[in-house]
């Protein structure tokens, strides 16, 4: 999964939130930036299809962009990426099980258990 710059990764944020595609010109308004153009948010539109992350619907005269998987699924990619790094997954594993909170602890227990 490539690795995303801080404006692609609003852009996912938007689309993310609205929970239903959105055209350039929607994500433009609700990234509420008046010192970004258009264009420059289409062309991040068209990285982010490109590196996989977008969907577009060409089917109406405004594209509209929908995401590919939804936030959490893509997290769940960076963490693999993250633990693809580490010398030692079960260390890494370890280590990050110990930041956890009892609730996340305890919703992972429930994961791995299959429930």
């Amino acid at each position: 999964m490539a690795r995303l710059g801080d404006l692609e990764r609003t852009v996912m944020q938007v689309l993310w939130d609205a929970g239903a595609p959105l055209t350039g010109r929607e994500v433009a308004a609700a990234l509420s930036r008046p010192d970004l153009a258009y264009t420059t948010v289409l062309t991040v539109l068209t990285r982010l299809e490109h590196k996989g992350l977008l969907r577009r619907d060409s089917s109406s005269k405004a594209h509209s962009y929908a995401p590919v998987a939804s936030r959490e699924h893509h997290v769940s990619e960076l963490l693999g990426q993250a633990l693809d790094q580490a010398d030692n997954r079960l260390a890494a594993l370890q280590h990050f099980a110990r930041s956890m909170t009892p609730e996340e602890a305890a919703a992972l227990r429930q994961a791995l258990d299959g429930h």
